[in-house]
């Protein structure tokens, strides 16, 4: 038998394969992973969100943001 001989008929390469994709799939896998840890939002953030969208004035932003800015 070619085993015992040293030789694997190619299924050490096929490991060797299998292996360094596993690793590579680690190291690059996507970042919207879910139950990843995300960074947290800060206040200030959600209402420059929020205006972009449209969902609240300037006037409301401005008094938002300088509300938010008195309490740091």
């Amino acid at each position: 038998m070619h085993f015992y001989e040293g030789h694997f008929g190619g299924m050490h390469l096929i490991w060797w394969i299998i292996w360094i994709a596993f690793i590579a799939w680690i190291f690059f896998i996507p970042t919207d992973i879910p139950y990843q840890k995300t960074k947290k939002e800060n206040p200030l953030d959600i209402l420059k969100k929020r205006f972009a969208k449209g969902e609240i004035s300037k006037e409301e932003y401005e008094e938002s943001k300088k509300v938010l800015k008195s309490n740091n």
